[in-house]
């Protein structure tokens, strides 16, 4: 065989993206430059993408599955969803079920004041437990999005301008998100206290742009402004921004993973550049883990940025010894084991040449349940690799995500269960090697556990989560394995 491929779903082991959340405020042609934002968002979900817009008094909506090139391109989307305001999402589901379209976001809603829609990236973690306790009071809801039980709360609010019953709700709710709304003539963006989930603010002429990343900014030529603070509250009309505290300040927790996975790379996350900070990651991974090969081969295209620093930091060659499809998407897997068996034969390739013979190093962002990664190794010791060796660029994942992130449970984690020597030989390497917690925070450019130096949200690593679990902590006492299930993350 002299081009081994993978046989695997390359998805199957990852962390599942969050979702990404866009909106504009300003410009005739806003749906447009929504899909634009999207587009540069779609790695942060490729499940389903929805965009809502408001002409000054009519809103206009459209949700699909699948990716936002293959529903909003063509024909201008302005003519179909005009107007001067707009937000728009694109989705993975994180619990829940399989996707269907009630759950596809933006949600919209008729309230006392008028239409409203609102998209949201992150989770609730007190999502079940408010939503029961508005079902008891009797709200009907539409969905099984956690999303949805904001709108509840904004709706059964009765004191204030919509801002304050705005601000009432995201009180009364828990967990990491990062949420963007539309009424007729204001664009809402908020970020949860710690500011755990992401979410900037641009300026494009006279509009103003949210945006879960900076890409989105670039994409369509806006100049970014600054990152809407954790706990804080914006409101953008024609008059300009208005900011408010829904929560009093206090030392922010951004999610750590925005740096080791979810962000672009291309992207600046609370200053600091993801691609340098993982190439930084590569570099501290070389020093914490060295290991006598002949070529570092990145685990694309997530590897890429670490295998470099490590490269770089060893003077061992780098080489693109896995060759990835970029032509075929997610959406061409298919849920039957026969059509998915053929179709991952062309996601990944190994490039026998620069493997053939030699010490391979594989460098990957993670390693989650281990799966995949085996049969990488796998599918390089085919093409002749004389010894495989395999580096984490970070920490082991020991503990499971309540924020937004689509992870296993504890147990299937590797690393949780097992021992390195034990990863070793399940992984079927010659050696093994992760990142620590305190050089993934040197890659950062700060000290962990430094009274001088920002926390991150970094519990999947350590156990230590920043907010109250409260739906969690209640299944496990109450044994209640509907919280499970009934309500999906945004």
């Amino acid at each position: 065989m002299d081009n081994p491929s993978c046989e695997f779903d390359p998805n199957e082991d990852k962390i599942r993206e969050e979702c990404g959340v866009f909106g504009i405020f300003g410009i005739d042609n806003a749906a447009s430059l929504t899909a634009l934002g999207l587009h540069a968002l779609q790695h942060r979900g490729q499940e389903a993408c929805g965009i809502a817009t408001c002409d000054g008094e009519t809103f206009h909506t459209e949700r699909h599955f699948g990716l936002v090139g293959d529903n909003f391109t063509g024909n201008d989307p302005s003519e179909r969803l005009p107007g001067h305001i707009s937000i728009g999402h694109n989705r993975y589901s994180t619990a829940g079920g399989q996707t269907t379209l009630r759950n596809v976001q933006p949600l919209f809603s008729e309230l006392h004041s008028g239409g409203f829609a609102l998209a949201h990236n992150g989770h609730l973690t007190n999502a079940f437990t408010v939503r029961e306790q508005l079902v008891e009071a009797g709200a009907l809801f539409q969905s099984t999005s956690d999303t949805e039980v904001v709108i509840h709360l904004i709706a059964r609010a009765r004191s204030g301008e919509f801002i304050d019953r705005f601000i009432s709700a995201v009180r009364q709710v828990e967990g990491g998100y990062a949420f963007v709304g539309m009424t007729k003539d204001v664009l809402i963006g908020a970020r949860d206290r710690l500011g755990i989930r992401p979410l900037l603010i641009g300026r494009l002429g006279n509009s103003y742009v949210l945006a879960s990343e900076s890409c989105a900014f670039d994409m369509i030529s806006a100049e970014f402004i600054r990152e809407v603070e954790p706990g804080e509250v914006v409101a953008i009309n024609a008059d300009g921004i208005r900011s408010f505290r829904a929560f009093p300040e206090t030392e922010s927790r951004p999610c750590i993973f925005e740096f080791v996975y979810f962000a672009r790379p291309d992207s600046i996350v609370g200053g600091k550049s993801v691609y340098e900070v993982r190439k930084r990651m590569g570099q501290r991974l070389a020093q914490e883990t060295p290991a006598d090969i002949d070529v570092i081969i990145p685990v694309p295209d997530s590897g890429v940025p670490a295998a470099l620093g490590f490269a770089q930091e060893t003077n061992i060659p780098f080489e693109l010894g896995i060759i990835r499809n970029h032509y075929v998407g997610r959406t061409f897997i298919q849920p039957t084991q026969q059509i998915r068996d053929m179709g991952v034969r062309l996601k990944h390739s190994a490039n026998r040449a620069m493997i053939e013979g030699k010490r391979v190093l594989l460098v990957d962002d993670s390693i989650v349940r281990g799966t995949t990664s085996t049969k990488i190794v796998r599918m390089i010791k085919a093409a002749g690799a004389k010894e495989v060796h395999f580096r984490s660029a970070s920490p082991p994942i020991k503990f499971p995500d309540h924020y937004g992130i689509d992870m296993p449970s504890k147990k299937k984690l590797i690393a949780a269960n097992y021992s390195l020597e034990a990863m070793t030989e399940m992984l079927e390497v010659d050696s093994l090697g992760f990142l620590s917690v305190e050089g993934l925070y040197w890659a950062m450019g700060e000290k962990y556990r430094s009274e001088d130096c920002p926390q991150y949200t970094d519990h999947c690593f350590t156990g230590e989560y920043p907010t109250p679990l409260i739906d969690r902590d209640r299944k496990m006492l109450d044994g209640d394995k509907q919280l499970s299930f009934l309500v999906e993350i945004a």
